[in-house]
């Protein structure tokens, strides 16, 4: 999972203006990174001025994914990512930017900004910061310990059964569970298998 840009524009009538941009090329060849990162920039500019202000988007090209947020005040941002990124990470932190670019950077500066002129230093912070969604962002941390533990209960319930018994020869010898337990594990397991997509 990389983010490779994260940019911030104007969408006015005429024209998009990049208003802040950072990248991070260091995954790409040296001589390339230049041509890369005018891409990335072309490609955002792009994507915007394609996308209806109030709306959000994910544009697939090739193994990246562009997620672009046009507010409906003409601010707007792009993160481009690799396919695995997550999607609501990637929105997330496209919400944070642009409420914190819009209380820091007066609206008046924004239709004749440019990266020059735009005095917003935060987007490098937060680029490096999201490259671990897992770390930026709570909730992906949450659901990666919980399939941590779903994986572990797998693999225990695994090696219990690896001494070469089965959950069926178990039930059916136990002498703790009642004749009407042993008839629903036989109906729930015989419900279980013939809906099994193999």
């Amino acid at each position: 999972m990389k983010l490779y840009s994260l940019s911030v524009f104007y969408k006015g009538e005429p024209k998009v203006v990049l208003l802040k941009a950072a990248y991070d090329v260091s995954s790409f060849s040296f001589f390339q990174r230049s041509s890369v990162q005018e891409f990335m920039t072309f490609t955002s500019q792009l994507i915007v001025e394609r996308s209806a202000k109030g709306s959000r988007a994910s544009v697939k090209e090739q193994e990246y994914l562009c997620h672009v947020y046009v507010r409906s005040d003409s601010l707007a941002g792009v993160v481009i990512a690799d396919s695995e990124y997550p999607s609501r990470v990637a929105f997330t932190l496209l919400e944070k930017v642009l409420d914190e670019f819009s209380k820091k950077v007066d609206r008046v500066d924004w239709p004749g900004g440019s990266p020059a002129t735009i005095e917003y230093t935060a987007l490098d912070g937060h680029l490096s910061k999201y490259q671990n969604p897992r770390e930026a962002d709570p909730m992906s941390k949450v659901q990666a310990e919980l399939d941590e533990t779903k994986i572990i209960l797998h693999n225990t319930m695994e090696s219990l059964l690896e001494r070469g018994e089965k959950l069926d020869d178990l039930v059916s010898k136990s002498e703790v569970l009642g004749t009407q337990s042993k008839a629903f594990y036989k109906t729930a397991r015989k419900q279980n298998s013939c809906c099994a997509i193999m």
